[in-house]
């Protein structure tokens, strides 16, 4: 609020998309949806510099106050400023701009119990952008669904603008979906939200008011633009895996290479070939043999490992630059 009392005209708000490894799937943590949609939503809050000096102190803040989670490894994302996005009945007044983070945690009993108890809950992040798995193969949703919905608005929006510039609606949809002599990009994960979102296939747009009801609509739709935030944040987490160690933000202290692999397939939406794997681990010399070994997995007793953390020493940029198209 303003010293007179009004509402200033812009506001910065925070949002989060934490990420965990839940079970071998990646899940992002929701707070129960509100308003007539009741959709789910990213952690948020907004800025108050005369509360918290940083953006990351005062998300880190809400975070907590919302789901009695305490954050570790944030990065900021990119920041969020369409008019529109909100699509709240008081915009006129006040437009809200929101800086996107991504945030590491890893999941426990006791923390979940906690998090339940402030009506949060981790869900998994393909329920949101299914045609991103493809643990199992190709998603059928995209050849199913959203393929022929984009070729059919690919085709309706070239000749409605034939004079741009820009790539055409074809070229753009070949390139996000992999078709014909392009290979599958895991990291553009952005992009073809965006097309569906243009294409009116998210029901976001439906929201937003300028695509009509009735389109198919695959995934889970969140408040305002918090599945596009979600989007970056796959995306950027795909990316940075190849190049830093976060990865290992999402493990145990201890793990097996099993475990190792089964994590990274879940944030890449990729298959990974079990001994090419383990030869790429071994090679970037990123963990180490802690000695022991388990037998929770059921059969022979796994050997356990840990992040190898002199590795920072020796390479600025280590990650794990899986081959994954």
């Amino acid at each position: 609020m303003t010293e007179s009392g009004a509402r200033p005209p812009v506001e910065i708000g925070l949002n989060a998309a934490v990420v965990a490894i839940s079970g071998r799937s990646p899940s992002i943590l929701a707070i129960g949806g509100e308003g007539a949609h009741k959709r789910d939503a990213l952690p948020f809050g907004p800025f108050d510099p005369h509360q918290h000096r940083t953006f990351e102190t005062s998300l880190r803040a809400s975070v907590e106050a919302q789901t009695a989670l305490k954050l570790g490894y944030i990065e900021q994302l990119y920041t969020f400023g369409d008019r529109g996005r909100q699509k709240a009945p008081d915009e006129a007044g006040t437009h809200m701009v929101s800086v996107g983070y991504l945030a590491l945690t890893r999941t426990d009993a006791e923390a979940n119990e906690q998090l339940a108890e402030a009506g949060a809950a981790w869900r998994d992040w393909y329920a949101y952008l299914p045609w991103e798995d493809w643990r199992q193969g190709r998603p059928a949703v995209i050849d199913q669904l959203i393929l022929p919905a984009l070729k059919h608005w690919g085709s309706e929006a070239a000749n409605a603008d034939r004079a741009t510039p820009m790539p055409t609606p074809r070229t753009r949809i070949r390139l996000a979906f992999g078709l014909d002599d392009f290979p599958w990009d895991e990291e553009r994960v952005l992009e073809r939200y965006e097309l569906l979102y243009e294409a009116g296939l998210a029901e976001e747009a439906v929201t937003d008011g300028w695509a009509r009801a009735g389109q198919p609509s695959p995934g889970i739709a969140m408040r305002h633009d918090h599945r596009r935030i979600l989007a970056t944040a796959m995306a950027r987490l795909r990316g940075k895996i190849k190049y830093r160690p976060v990865i290992f933000e999402l493990m145990a202290p201890e793990f097996t290479l099993t475990e190792l692999q089964a994590t990274v397939e879940a944030i890449s939406g990729r298959h990974l070939h079990k001994q090419n794997f383990r030869r790429l681990v071994e090679g970037a010399e990123l963990v180490e043999p802690t000695g022991s070994s388990t037998s929770a997995t059921g059969g022979r007793p796994a050997a356990l490992f840990r992040f190898r953390r002199r590795i920072f020493e020796e390479r600025p940029a280590p990650g794990l630059k899986v081959g994954m198209r």
